[in-house]
């Protein structure tokens, strides 16, 4: 049988490889990582965002490769419906996709302004202005959710959404975003999932840099 492999970019750099690797650590799969070169053309394109289609991270199970993260974690629900990376409840399922589908297309002045960069940390960083309508609007949907659904994530119990929005947090830890303080405990439960935790261990040991992400702002 062939091996279920996970291909992914930069642990630190990589947004969307985080998402795809959170997801499939929460479906319960067994599964082998597969890095890419972070000269890889592809992989480097996806990470400065001049990529017009994003293919890593790429799940293959049983030969069949699997892109774009909504669609892994669509797969995955279907194969580990146990996991409940979507909702059981038909309303809350609907919801998290909205969610999920909005954080996957939009926030493109949050993603410019801030990339994301887990081994960085720039206090007292200046958000531009209309990065600032988006993280009003993320804070927004997060506090939605909590209070509809309960907490301690965002559909109750953790999700796929968790894993789309778990970028999204490490960016306003990297630049010191203030935050409301169901926003700051939301991304204290995410940094504390440990998923997340033993990725950003392992971000932590990448050698490599990416000059133009590690600018002074």
């Amino acid at each position: 049988m062939q091996p279920t492999t996970l291909t992914i970019s930069s642990k630190n750099y990589s947004s969307w490889s985080l998402r795809g690797w959170l997801m499939t650590k929460l479906s319960g799969i067994d599964f082998e990582e597969i890095v890419v070169d972070p000269d890889d053309a592809a992989a480097r394109a996806e990470i400065l965002l001049l990529s017009p289609s994003i293919l890593v991270p790429c799940l293959t199970y049983k030969g069949t490769k699997i892109w774009d993260t909504l669609a892994i974690g669509e797969f995955l629900n279907e194969i580990a419906p146990k996991a409940t990376l979507l909702p059981t409840d038909r309303i809350r399922r609907a919801r998290c996709r909205s969610i999920c589908g909005e954080v996957h297309s939009g926030f493109t002045s949050l993603r410019s302004a801030l990339p994301m960069n887990l081994k960085a940390h720039f206090p007292n960083f200046k958000v531009w202005s209309k990065a600032q309508g988006d993280i009003a609007r993320v804070t927004q949907i997060w506090s939605e959710c909590l209070d509809a659904y309960g907490g301690p994530y965002l559909f109750g119990t953790i999700s796929m959404a968790d894993a789309m929005y778990a970028p999204v947090a490490t960016r306003f830890r990297t630049y010191d975003v203030p935050l409301d303080a169901t926003s700051q405990a939301y991304c204290n439960q995410i940094f504390a999932w440990p998923a997340m935790q033993e990725w950003t261990t392992q971000a932590q040991l990448e050698k490599d840099e990416i000059e133009e992400l590690e600018v002074e702002f």
